[in-house]
């Protein structure tokens, strides 16, 4: 797979943003495919490189991702642990994805409440 070359070789010249967004494509892929726990490992490491090398967008793309994963594994507690802080991000970089994230928190509040009511 082309992008497991692309990780090797942002491995080796040590491009930790490349790598970092690679990581972040290879998860994607991997949820697409329906191995979500490799997905998550994935957005894992990446998440560690975003924060480590500062990039406060990515971080937070990731942060929603997990978020997204874990609302569809009925996670919602990990969900908003993970879209929380990515809103947060969003709405301080005025990005106007922040709006779609404040829609999926509502969507997994909503869930919690509907969990609690039964």
């Amino acid at each position: 797979m082309l992008y497991n070359q692309s990780l090797e070789l942002t491995e080796r010249i040590g491009n930790l943003e490349g790598k970092a967004a690679t990581l972040h494509q290879l998860a994607i892929i991997y949820a697409n495919w329906g191995d979500v726990d490799e997905a998550i490992a994935l957005l894992q490491k990446s998440l560690e490189l975003e924060e480590r090398i500062g990039n406060v967008q990515g971080f937070a793309m990731t942060l929603w991702w997990l978020g997204g994963l874990a609302q569809k594994q009925g996670d919602f507690a990990t969900a908003i642990k993970y879209l929380q802080p990515s809103l947060e991000i969003l709405q301080r970089l005025k990005s106007p994805d922040a709006e779609k994230v404040s829609k999926i928190i509502a969507k997994v509040q909503e869930k919690v409440k509907s969990k609690t009511v039964e």
